[in-house]
């Protein structure tokens, strides 16, 4: 399967119970089965995540800021799926670890010239 590392995604839609919208912009990175990433757009105004790869399955935990000022923290795992034209999806199903609420979200793969933009 293909490496996360330097890969863009963007949320599907807006996910209701986050903080995470439309706008938000993941910046992947992955090395010896370990991912990370920055994200930002949206409600986020910095956020950042860490864990592991194994096959087509990342678990990993969140942190983020938001424009009101406040930090929150959860857990996500996620399944990777290569969409026929080659770009990845991102089926995530996640829960708040520093308040209440979980859910599920989509993100999928910028095209590189859209994510250099």
């Amino acid at each position: 399967m293909s490496s996360l590392d330097g890969r863009v995604f963007k949320p599907a839609d807006d996910v209701a119970g986050g903080e995470v919208e439309a706008s938000t912009l993941f910046t992947y990175h992955e090395q010896d089965g370990e991912i990370w990433a920055e994200y930002s757009g949206g409600k986020v105004r910095r956020g950042y995540l860490v864990g592991t790869r194994t096959g087509d399955t990342l678990d990993f935990r969140y942190t983020q800021l938001n424009t009101a000022g406040e930090t929150n923290t959860g857990h996500c795992v996620a399944t990777i799926e290569t969409k026929p034209d080659g770009s990845m999806r991102l089926n995530e199903k996640w829960e708040w670890e520093s308040r209440s609420g979980a859910g599920t979200s989509v993100v999928d793969e910028v095209p590189p010239r859209v994510a250099e933009s």
